[in-house]
């Protein structure tokens, strides 16, 4: 596995042969359950435990778990490596794809996705996010982490079974650092202005005490939807109970709203 950067840009890519080798319970032109075989089958059902990487921990319930995480068994990125980045004869810079490839499997319930969890289900989901950020980040020679999860096959989903990702980076993501510098020599944070003026627009999707959702201005994609806390925070773990409770409440509106379309 390699990070490779193009030429002259400063835009990365990961080169990773093993995330050929997922299994895939979609086909050609088939619906998101057209191709599930059921609880038996799926990796991330339970009494299938053995069927995944060891386990990095869960959120036990009885005898079992609610939610469980362990490491992706066909990774884009491995804490293994050169993880420096190095350029040679000019135009070839790259290092290793240095990071961490986490699954976290929100729920037990093989039918369940996102939308259909209730407000507790999202907060409990959200305060793992920030744990597992915490802990991922804490690594050395890791500059960045991002949760990410795909729904349906267009959006490259390889099992149905709902669950999100994380990967850990050692290099910063062009379009993040563009956005941190963008931040700087505008002085300030621009985003606690937008977020005033957003939040009395007609582009406003929702609001409440602590959060706010609108569609931005310069939209690059259909449906798109940025979600900020109303407070200045820095990371998702600075939330208080109250901001992961109205976070909830902001996405459980949003995703049932996506979910009619």
């Amino acid at each position: 596995m390699e990070l490779r950067k193009d030429y002259i840009l400063d835009r990365w890519v990961i080169i990773s042969k093993t995330r050929a080798m997922r299994p895939h319970q979609f086909k050609q032109d088939e619906s998101i359950y057209a191709n599930d075989k059921g609880p038996k089958e799926c990796f991330f059902c339970p009494k299938n435990e053995d069927k995944t990487p060891g386990e990095i921990g869960r959120i036990s319930e009885g005898r079992g778990w609610r939610m469980r995480w362990f490491p992706n068994k066909f990774p884009a990125v491995r804490l293994q490596g050169k993880y420096d980045i190095t350029t040679d004869n000019k135009f070839f810079t790259y290092s290793d794809a240095y990071g961490e490839h986490q699954i976290i499997v929100e729920t037990q319930e093989h039918d369940k996705q996102m939308t259909d969890f209730d407000e507790e289900k999202l907060v409990e989901v959200l305060k793992t996010y920030a744990n597992r950020i915490e802990d991922m980040r804490a690594r050395p020679h890791v500059k960045y982490v991002t949760v990410f999860k795909n729904h349906g096959k267009a959006a490259g989903t390889s099992i149905i079974h709902s669950h999100s990702q994380l990967i850990s980076l050692n290099i910063i993501p062009l379009e993040v650092q563009t956005k941190v510098d963008a931040v700087k020599r505008l002085g300030g944070c621009p985003y606690c202005e937008i977020i005033n003026t957003e939040k009395n627009s007609h582009r406003r999707v929702f609001e409440n005490d602590n959060m706010v959702a609108f569609t931005p201005y310069a939209s690059r994609f259909n449906m798109e939807v940025w979600v900020f806390p109303k407070n200045h925070h820095k990371r998702l773990d600075d939330f208080t109970d109250e901001d992961y409770l109205d976070m909830a409440r902001c996405l459980k509106h949003i995703l049932a709203k996506l979910k009619t379309l």
